[in-house]
């Protein structure tokens, strides 16, 4: 049983109202995979980094059953790299730096050790890239999970149309879920961008939780209030990483068990945000992890009597 993940592994440059650090391991398919391996192993990582990627994080993703044969290793050129600072309510960010280096050359080839994989994540990448990696699996995954962005909608909006029909799980944020659908109200969007193709739509909302649809079925999860914020970035990408770590290890894709892997995406995305980078995720265990998604489950517990 395994997971393929497809994404950056990157460096980042992050500056917040309350701290800054200019380098530090960055990239969607880096946060995926260190959500994700708490609950399934292995994950079969596809990527491209650079001569300067560290070692030493090649190490800490193997130790975590993270298998490293579709990362590609460019010897003579620098990582991806991203630089961005955030604004007072942590929620929006400028993007200072993008330098895609290796990336330009990212022409990912799926394995043989990785066709008979039953899950597959692709991260916010060019949708033709999404489109390639899909094709080159000789039998279909169980699911086919997909983060995407306004950048993609701005200037390839074909080829996202054509990625669109090909996967059953969107993710995106309630911007881009408005700009892609041209609808203000979520709801209306949903049933928008789930005629495009998707059986199921995620919409994050950052600390306002997320919302999970499916034909006329709606979930909502709440985020987890945090006393501090201190760096937003990879939130995104660990949600995911939390959620289909979930439903690749119970091997279940009915929509209550995609509830369920909401509320352990939510849990793990609240780890990552208290800390720069991937640290706070390399830090927990099981058991906070156990101890995160039982204060989500007390959130929203109640009983009521109707009068």
């Amino acid at each position: 049983m395994s997971l393929i993940v497809v994404g950056t592994m990157a460096f980042d440059a992050i500056e917040t109202p309350f701290a800054k650090i200019d380098r530090i391991i960055g990239g969607s398919a880096t946060y995926v995979a260190y959500a994700a391996s708490n609950f399934i192993q292995p994950i079969q990582q596809i990527s491209i980094v650079g001569f300067d990627f560290p070692k030493d994080e090649m190490q800490e993703l193997e130790g975590r059953g993270v298998e490293l044969e579709g990362v590609k290793v460019v010897p003579d050129k620098k990582s991806f790299f991203w630089s961005g600072r955030y604004h007072l309510d942590m929620n929006s960010r400028d993007t200072l730096v993008t330098d895609l280096n290796v990336l330009l050359d990212f022409n990912p080839v799926v394995p043989e050790a990785y066709q008979s994989a039953e899950f597959l994540m692709l991260g916010n990448l060019d949708p033709k890239i999404q489109i390639s990696v899909i094709k080159q699996m000789k039998t279909r995954p169980k699911l086919i999970v997909m983060d995407t962005m306004n950048f993609w909608m701005e200037s390839t909006m074909p080829e996202l149309e054509e990625v669109l029909k090909m996967v059953d799980v969107l993710m995106l944020n309630d911007s881009e879920a408005r700009q892609l659908s041209a609808q203000f109200s979520l709801v209306k969007a949903a049933k928008e961008i789930m005629k495009m193709g998707p059986r199921y739509l995620i919409i994050k909302k950052g600390e306002h939780g997320a919302l999970l649809f499916h034909g006329d079925q709606v979930f909502f999860a709440p985020a987890l209030p945090l006393e501090d914020v201190f760096d937003p970035t990879g939130a995104g990408d660990t949600f995911a990483g939390g959620f289909i770590g979930h439903i690749a290890r119970t091997k279940d894709i009915s929509f209550d068990n995609m509830k369920t892997a909401i509320i352990v995406g939510s849990a793990m995305a609240s780890f990552c945000v208290e800390k720069f980078g991937p640290q706070r995720l390399k830090e927990i265990t099981r058991a906070d992890i156990d101890n995160r998604i039982q204060q989500f489950v007390d959130l929203v517990n109640f009983d009521i009597e109707l009068v």
